[in-house]
């Protein structure tokens, strides 16, 4: 593809277009308002400084509507995959542990955009054309490693609390604290990784490649209701491929200072010896349920809340 042919989107990034296609031969250039001062190339510091807010603002809002609109299902998938057999699950109490999982959420959500928006724009920018998907990849799983100081003890809390081990987040960061340390905030932590980065950089992967692929064949910019169903197929395709990851991490996050399983190979060992490869498939339902209805919210959110920073940002740029 000729490189020289951009439609650059709300979100900052750019889908080249083949020639044939009959776009204008320009690119469309981002200019940026810095202090009075216009800013013109992607190098400049104010360009990052203002993809970096839009991406902490985005990634911040999108993260929180989806956990608030959707906390439920994924209570029930946990207590799904902590169940052992002829184990009952339990219906009630299924915000157990929202307002701490928010606080968490918030940051955390922050943290992965501002790493993984402009570690994407400098990787597209570096990389070959045909070569996209290497940057998305990249970007999701370095996003995800980033952002699990954050989303580990937040996790850690939440599936304590889903399960009833605690009734309040304060308590069960004293707790955990004072039983098994310190390092309890991060039980499973290289479970979470596991599971978190290949899902981070499957999921942002395949929407963003969905994403060129559509604006590709429609040869214009996606509206929201597309957007959100492209969240949704990520969100669908992803949750599937790595639910066995989900139940080794969620078991490992739960089991607390009993320490059932040694680690991730035994926990995998013990899953299949006492209850069998189906086991490792627990909650997928509800899982791949809560993560589709949740990735076309998500990205919905994402990219509308992107779109509205932008065109404030032009604005402001036209006002100076």
């Amino acid at each position: 593809m000729d490189r020289g042919i951009v439609s650059s989107s709300g979100d900052g990034s750019q889908t080249a277009f083949p020639d044939k296609l009959g776009f204008n031969n320009t690119i469309k250039k981002q200019i940026n308002g810095c202090g009075g001062t216009i800013c013109v190339k992607q190098d400049d510091p104010c360009h990052f400084l203002r993809v970096l807010y839009e991406s902490l603002i985005a990634g911040g809002l999108a993260g929180l509507v989806v956990e608030a609109s959707l906390y439920p299902i994924d209570t029930i998938k946990t207590r799904v995959q902590v169940a052992r057999d002829g184990g009952k699950i339990i219906w009630k109490g299924l915000y157990s542990g929202l307002g701490g999982n928010l606080a968490g959420v918030l940051p955390a959500s922050a943290l992965f955009f501002g790493v993984y928006e402009p570690t994407k724009q400098k990787l597209l920018k570096v990389l070959p054309e045909n070569f996209s998907a290497v940057a998305h990849l990249a970007a999701g799983a370095l996003g995800g490693a980033v952002s699990s100081i954050v989303r580990v003890p937040t996790e850690v809390v939440k599936q304590r609390m889903q399960t009833g081990q605690f009734a309040s987040a304060p308590d069960a960061v004293r707790l955990i604290i004072a039983k098994e340390g310190f390092g309890g905030m991060y039980a499973g932590f290289g479970s979470f990784l596991l599971r978190d980065l290949p899902f981070d950089a499957l999921q942002f992967c395949v929407y963003e490649q969905l994403r060129i692929g559509y604006k590709l064949a429609a040869r214009r910019d996606l509206n929201d209701p597309e957007n959100a169903m492209l969240g949704a197929v990520a969100g669908v395709v992803t949750g599937v491929l790595t639910t066995p990851l989900d139940v080794i991490k969620t078991r490992l996050m739960v089991q607390g200072a009993g320490n059932q399983y040694k680690g991730v190979s035994d926990c995998v060992k013990t899953i299949l010896r006492e209850e069998g490869s189906s086991a490792l498939w627990k909650g997928m339902g509800p899982r791949v349920l809560w993560i589709g209805i949740g990735g076309s919210i998500f990205f919905g959110v994402l990219e509308k809340t992107k779109q509205i920073l932008s065109d404030q940002s032009s604005q402001k740029i036209h006002k100076a």
